[in-house]
């Protein structure tokens, strides 16, 4: 895949969206617009700056942290975001993703579906103002879900199971 994807912003080392230390790269547009998103230009699909697969993998190669992918949302390139993610497995990070889409809607979506299929963790749900929670792990509102992809996707019936950190 040569295709450029507009990024917002890509933070090296950071420990807010996930555990450890992280690459975290911020998606151009989102469609959710939530009210009292944290980050309501990241909703202009146009605004950032070009970047290719091969570009970000040389900032994630150099950095070698695990990845988050964040926005806007990610889940509005689904392809980019397959081929990128499988990438990063390569190098041995794991893959988190942060979207306004709820875990239901993604798994019947099938170029959802398989855009998600090689992340590691998705913080699942628009941001809700009223149930924001400041004290939240990983999260912004009491909705949204820490969800174990791989764990999820061997369960009948579509159950989730959420994440947990490991404390050892």
């Amino acid at each position: 895949m040569n295709d450029s994807i507009n990024i917002l912003q890509i933070i090296r080392g950071t420990t807010v969206d996930g555990p450890g230390f992280r690459t975290s790269i911020y998606f151009a547009g989102c469609r959710h617009e939530c009210p009292g998103c944290h980050n309501p230009s990241s909703w202009d699909f146009n605004a950032g700056t070009p970047y290719s697969i091969e570009q970000l993998m040389e900032i994630i190669k150099e950095e070698d942290f695990d990845v988050t992918l964040s926005g806007g949302d990610p889940l509005y390139h689904p392809r980019y975001i397959k081929e990128l993610s499988a990438r990063i497995h390569s190098l041995g990070h794991d893959v988190w993703l942060y979207t306004g889409f709820r875990w239901e809607e993604i798994i019947e979506k099938t170029i959802l579906f398989e855009a998600i299929r090689e992340v590691d963790v998705i913080v699942d749900s628009p941001f809700v103002l009223a149930l924001r929670d400041p004290d939240l792990l990983f999260r912004g509102s009491s909705n949204q879900r820490i969800i174990d992809v791989g764990r999820s996707l061997l369960q009948e019936n579509g159950k989730i199971i959420e994440w947990k950190r490991d404390d050892n």
